[in-house]
């Protein structure tokens, strides 16, 4: 099972600005190459999640049915380029309000797995893109492998003062998945590795009883 979670704005769409929103379709553009990389990664077999903290709605900022057509429209464009996005989690409350859906808690996490019926420890086996530390605190209490894209809010100005450091770092989304692919490759890799040890194992050991 490949599973892939994902920050929006700064990984799949741009960046709105410090204390800003995105909160018209006209303001949702696309991070250069990010269709790209959601298509690749949906051919190489990934359930792709949307972990993403929007308290602008909890803030009167814009509307919970402003945010469901501007999603909306994400997913079509993304599945119109060949891409597939399995479920998006919002949490639309305030910083202060405790919920276990907001990053860096992991409740939102849970949840896609749950709609998976696996458990929160098929996390280790998952990665987590993000552009902000709460994005990397948030795969990092997961379990997941945790990669930081410089496309986003934060860089490495800001990384130097985190106590969580990412596992990898990459500049935007289409450079994680090329990060992401060759961890695959390199897992798959040792996965034959112990089979053939095994195998060989085995045969040694039959041979033995055979000779006795």
């Amino acid at each position: 099972m490949k599973v892939l979670f994902l920050d929006r704005d700064g990984v799949i769409n741009k960046f709105p600005g410090n204390g800003k929103y995105v909160t018209k379709l006209n303001k949702f553009h696309f991070v250069p190459g990010s269709l790209d990389a959601l298509r690749i990664l949906t051919n190489e077999g990934y359930s792709i999640f949307v972990i993403s903290n929007q308290a602008g709605v909890a803030k009167g900022v814009y509307s919970s049915k402003k945010l469901e057509h501007i999603n909306r429209n994400m997913l079509r464009d993304i599945r119109s380029m060949g891409g597939r996005i399995k479920r998006t989690f919002y949490c639309m409350h305030f910083s202060h309000a405790g919920c276990e859906c907001r990053k860096p808690q992991i409740g939102s996490i849970r949840k896609a797995l749950v709609s998976m019926n696996q458990t929160i420890r098929s996390a280790q086996k998952a990665f987590f893109v993000g552009d902000t530390e709460s994005d990397i605190l948030a795969g990092h209490n997961a379990g997941c492998a945790t990669i930081f894209v410089l496309s986003g809010r934060e860089d490495r100005r800001h990384m130097r003062g985190w106590k969580i450091k990412p596992d990898f770092i990459a500049r935007d989304l289409l450079g994680a998945t090329d990060i992401i692919n060759e961890r695959n490759l390199a897992r798959s890799r040792r996965r034959k590795r112990r089979a053939l040890t095994v195998k060989s194992t085995r045969k040694r050991a039959a041979k033995k009883k055979t000779s006795k």
